[in-house]
């Protein structure tokens, strides 16, 4: 979905205003899932739903959108309270609940698009097949392969049907292979630039 920037005839204005209307699901809030929320809110998506039953931990500020005097604190509600110092037109919606496919249904039924942030190969298979399943026809926006540093042209965002995979689709976190900032970040961004391209196509 290529944009041609000198061509479309959007101000930042025009752009804010589409995206105030407009609903975004993000399941997770750890590396993927809180700089995600960052990007959006910062550009004027109107309303975020966010869900997370973790705690932050010192190790997750490496990487993730938090600050040292919020560790221990649930992740969902931390989040929801820091898109606030962002941008205080965006309406958050927290959850502090573990995801599965019933909550899945519930939480995300009216959102415009929605974006899985989870760290687990089994929740994100998990999640995949509850929205192509419920809601064949509604985005998922999706992150495989982050892991690492460099190789930044290894990235990409691949489009199959409404299912949107950011990264490489290959590297796998590890302890040796550890998730670090920079290429988190990367794939954050372009998860949020891949939902502003699905909620803005329309409108070019």
């Amino acid at each position: 979905m290529p944009v041609d920037n000198e061509t479309s005839g959007m101000t930042f204005k025009d752009i804010k205003k589409i995206l105030h209307k407009k609903t975004v699901g993000i399941a997770g809030a750890g590396g993927l899932g809180s700089n995600c929320a960052v990007a959006l809110a910062r550009v004027g998506i109107g309303k975020l739903i966010i869900a997370d039953y973790d705690k932050i931990s010192l190790e997750n500020l490496n990487r993730q959108y938090y600050f040292n005097d919020q560790v221990g604190q649930n992740k969902a509600y931390t989040l929801a309270d820091n898109m606030y110092f962002i941008n205080t037109d965006v309406e958050v919606i927290a959850h502090n609940i573990k995801l599965g496919p019933q909550e899945i249904k519930t939480i995300y039924k009216d959102c415009d698009v929605i974006v899985e942030a989870f760290d687990d190969a089994e929740m994100k298979q998990m999640i995949v097949e509850t929205v192509q399943s419920e809601w064949p026809e509604k985005p998922l926006v999706v992150g495989s392969g982050i892991a690492g540093w460099g190789s930044s042209n290894s990235l990409s965002v691949q489009q199959i049907d409404n299912l949107y995979i950011c990264g490489d689709g290959i590297s796998e976190t590890s302890d040796h292979l550890p998730p670090l900032a920079p290429r988190v970040g990367i794939v954050a961004n372009m998860q949020a630039n891949t939902v502003l391209e699905i909620l803005l196509k329309n409108n070019i």
